[in-house]
């Protein structure tokens, strides 16, 4: 369940993002250090835009422990056991239907795709490993596996230093 995100949890997402945050619902998942590294986003852009991605990795040390995985090659790995391991395959099949579940108590979309390539597909392991924050251990064993490989992103504190008043002042 997310939580209503603060204009402080606003504004750090924007200082992690490099930009201001599209979309932004909720705050689904707290790093270690407090701050959010999972938000939730609404099914569509403010203009109405589809946007089925509704769990978004914003924590850049996160993005750059997902990047490493995805260029080591484990999503072509788990892609494979995907074909060999039908346990694996209907588990990922299951997170994939509660994915859609949440994302269409907000909204329908015309497509019934969603994040990272499921059911079928490791594509994005950024997106996995954000809704396996954001649902918890268990539920997308894609996004499980992903964190398990990530390492301790948090180890070295927040990612996005707190705002000193003089930074606040600045234009």
């Amino acid at each position: 369940m997310s939580e209503t995100p603060s204009p402080q949890d606003r504004e750090v997402v924007a200082r992690q993002l490099g930009r201001t945050p599209r979309a932004l619902t909720g705050v689904a998942h707290r790093c270690p250090c407090g701050q959010p590294d999972v938000v939730q986003t609404a099914p569509r852009l403010e203009d109405g835009t589809p946007f089925p991605t509704v769990y978004y990795l914003t924590c850049p040390r996160a993005t750059a422990a997902a990047s490493r995985l995805e260029s080591a090659g484990l999503m072509k790995e788990w892609q494979a056991d995907l074909g060999t391991d039908p346990e694996l395959a209907a588990a990922y099949t299951r997170a994939h239907e509660a994915f859609l579940a949440t994302r269409d108590a907000v909204d329908v979309l015309p497509t019934r795709a969603s994040a990272g390539g499921m059911p079928d597909r490791v594509k994005c392991l950024h997106a996995l490993a954000a809704h396996a924050l954001a649902a918890g251990p268990g539920v997308n064993p894609i996004g499980d596996r992903a964190l398990a490989g990530m390492g301790e992103w948090w180890a070295h504190g927040p990612c996005a230093a707190p705002q000193t008043g003089a930074d606040q002042g600045a234009s």
